[in-house]
């Protein structure tokens, strides 16, 4: 079984942790990461068997899928920021090997887009398939990078002190673009009234869990712009994230403890001084605890109820909106990614251009056709994957799904939820699979073994309240919610990871840089002079710049 991480003993705990940090998604290891190479002995507590959070993977039948991870934008440019932090917080040991150039395929119907790594090349490849969108194209392209250029701007009250922060987030109206506060069918229509190519354009929308009609089109700017130069995947699988991460914890004198679930924040006379675990009873104090276990799972889990309260917490968490629930299949397959000619590109299908329609109907009840099949080989992204798993592959797909499909096993035990919780699995096993044999028939015949996680799954992992893997929703209200800062109304305890800023690896890893800075109070800048005085290396990173 893989794992990273130290199973957590009481004679392991240290007395004179600086930071605690609770879970170990990538937004809390990169705190942790900063925070120790600033000289921070910082002790993580993970829930799970292995560390990682979303980054991390598992093993089962000889077989191993990332959970979390499928591709990664910008690391393939040693200058971004992205890669920076990376760099800083693995010492460069982390590596990252390139997708292929058409990174995403986009399957609407009988009709099939690819996503081409480089502006000009993305924009050739979508003048192709519509001739007569020149201008609105360039226009988009131009508009995600001007959206680029603006959100360091938009989240930066994350880093300052909580009173300035919540203010800083009420202005930001007056010095950005109206579009920052649009969804991003608003901003769309505004440049075509082409609904077939918004339904391309907006093809990634799984990326962060919400349709056109109601994401955020900052959230979807986002994320078209860390793709638009390619994909990449993590050399190793997605577990070598925490495990180039934790050593530099460690090096400083913190921990990384597994099987170490945190019960409650321990707060007297106001202030956040410690914590609770499940097990035993057993207290871990330090003067600065952050969750990294996200926003609604802290302020109902981890505080008493009266603490809460006391400060206005669950007044306010009806305003932030829980993402989609989803399924999850891991597949594994006789034969290698060669043999079985699998792509290093992911495939997004969809019954119809119209995302909004597609999930509305679905979650009605009104249409069985899943909004979304989305389908990844990550034995095919990894060139480390055959001297580790020769003749073996493996696929993972992922399609939205609804939590009251499952209410009548909620509660139960992983594993062992009964013959009838098994059948239905079985069922919507089969639909995944047929899908995924329609695009690659040649797996036909090939399938080894599979598992399908659903939302109870990701609940009982992930500690999340219905299996959402996104957090809270990435919609223009999400946004407006100005009492959601790294900085908490309890003296002491700081929020990082998606939360914070937005879903997805990209948006956890600069939650992380955002709460170290703010944890470190007037020497926040710190961190930024950290990040700036890494030296980037491109040998041996295994991934090649893809830029115009």
């Amino acid at each position: 079984m893989k794992r990273t991480g130290t199973r957590f003993r009481p004679r392991l705990a240290r007395n004179d942790y600086d930071v605690i940090i609770i879970g170990s998604g990538i937004g809390g290891l990169t705190t942790a990461a900063l925070l120790a190479k600033l000289g921070k002995r910082v002790c993580v507590l993970e829930q799970h068997y292995t560390a990682g959070g979303y980054t991390h993977s598992y093993e089962r039948e000889g077989y191993e899928w990332d959970v979390g991870v499928h591709y990664i934008g910008e690391v393939h440019k040693p200058w971004s920021t992205i890669r920076r932090v990376f760099d800083v917080i693995s010492d460069g040991q982390l590596q990252w090997a390139p997708m292929d150039a058409h990174y995403d395929r986009i399957v609407i119907g009988e009709q099939t887009y690819d996503y081409v790594a480089g502006r000009e090349e993305f924009k050739a490849e979508m003048r192709r398939h519509f001739p007569d969108e020149g201008v609105a194209l360039d226009r988009y392209v131009d508009l995600l990078s001007e959206v680029s250029a603006k959100v360091p701007r938009f989240f930066a009250g994350q880093a300052l002190p909580r009173s300035v922060g919540v203010l800083y987030s009420k202005l930001r109206r007056l010095w950005l673009p109206d579009y920052f506060f649009k969804t991003t069918r608003e901003v769309l229509e505004g440049l075509t009234s082409n609904q077939q190519l918004i339904g391309v354009l907006t093809a990634q929308w799984g990326d962060y869990g919400l349709p056109p009609a109601e994401a955020a089109f900052v959230m979807h700017a986002m994320v078209a712009k860390h793709y638009i130069t390619g994909g990449n995947y993590p050399v190793g699988g997605a577990s070598k994230m925490a495990e180039t991460i934790i050593p530099v914890i460690e090096a400083a004198g913190g921990h990384v403890f597994t099987y170490a679930g945190v019960d409650k924040v321990l707060v007297e006379n106001d202030r956040a001084v410690g914590v609770r675990l499940q097990k035993d009873g057993i207290e871990i104090r330090a003067p600065q605890i952050v969750s990294c276990a996200g926003l609604v799972p802290t302020y109902t889990r981890l505080l008493e109820p009266q603490v809460a309260e006391r400060h206005g917490l669950l007044t306010q968490l009806p305003k932030a909106k829980l993402s989609a629930a989803t399924l999850c299949l891991y597949a594994g397959f006789k034969g290698s990614a060669a043999e079985l000619k699998l792509p290093k590109t992911n495939y997004w299908v969809y019954p119809t251009h119209d995302h909004d329609h597609n999930v509305s109907s679905f979650m009605a009840r009104q249409n069985p056709a899943m909004p979304l099949i989305y389908i990844s080989f990550p034995s095919a992204k990894d060139p480390a994957w055959d001297a580790q798993y020769p003749n073996k592959a493996t696929v993972e797909i992922v399609a939205p799904t609804q939590p009251d499909w499952f209410a009548k096993w909620k509660g139960t035990t992983w594993g062992k939820r009964g013959a009838d919780y098994d059948a239905f699995k079985a069922e919507l096993t089969a639909q995944l699979l047929e899908t995924l044999y329609q695009h690659q028939p040649q797996l036909r015949g090939a399938l080894d073994f599979c598992e399908l996680g659903t939302p109870l799954s990701t609940e009982w992992f992930q500690w999340n309240e219905q299996g959402e893997i996104y957090g809270i929703d990435h919609t223009v209200e999400r946004f407006e919610q100005h009492w959601i800062h790294t900085q908490t109304p309890i003296k002491g305890l700081y929020l990082t990871g998606a939360d914070t800023v937005t879903a997805g690896v990209g948006g956890a890893l600069m939650a992380g840089v955002l709460t170290a800075s703010r944890l470190l109070g007037w020497r926040g800048y710190q961190v930024g002079q950290l990040l700036k005085s890494w030296k980037p290396t491109t040998s041996g990173q295994g991934a090649v710049a893809v830029e115009s």
